[in-house]
């Protein structure tokens, strides 16, 4: 089982994920690529809010201008060790200008959320086990950066010049 967490709190889930071949509730609901490729205008004609779940392989910008028609970009960590989606999130923040919420869901680590929030990341998909705790801790324990990022967070290099 999993929790959410946004805003450095625990959160309500309002999204029911739906299968491809299953009918569309009443409410927000999380489709994947495909189902939203099969029925797009059904789904942006609905007058509550889409969110997308993309799979590692599946880069958001194959959703074109339809991007901003989401709430919600859920990204998949498939295994801890694929890190495509820290890509993905800074690609939906800087180059797409996507402005809604950008959730990680999947298998991801305690050291890992940190760098997901600098690319983006605003909500996380995490197991029981992990505490409000040990999420401010983990978004805490870096206070320096060498690399700019999509949280406009000054390098060490910038800190340094600006003395």
């Amino acid at each position: 089982m999993t929790k959410l967490i946004k805003s450095g709190a625990y959160a309500q889930d309002v999204y029911a994920p739906v299968a491809d071949d299953a009918a569309l509730p009443d409410g927000p609901v999380l489709v994947s690529l495909a189902r939203f490729h099969k029925d797009r205008d059904t789904l942006l004609a609905r007058n509550t809010p889409v969110g997308i779940r993309l799979q590692s392989s599946e880069n958001p910008e194959q959703l074109g201008q339809d991007v901003h028609h989401f709430a919600l970009i859920a990204l998949e960590f498939p295994k801890f060790r694929d890190g495509r989606a820290f890509s993905w999130a800074r690609i939906l923040r800087t180059r797409l200008g996507f402005t809604g919420e950008i959730r990680a869901v999947g298998d991801f680590l305690y050291d890992q959320v940190n760098y997901q929030h600098r690319v983006g990341f605003d909500a996380w998909e995490v197991p029981d086990n992990f505490t409000i705790e040990m999420f401010n801790r983990a978004l805490t324990e870096m206070t320096n950066v060498y690399q700019p990022s999509a949280d406009g967070k000054k390098t060490i290099r910038e800190l340094r010049a600006a003395r």
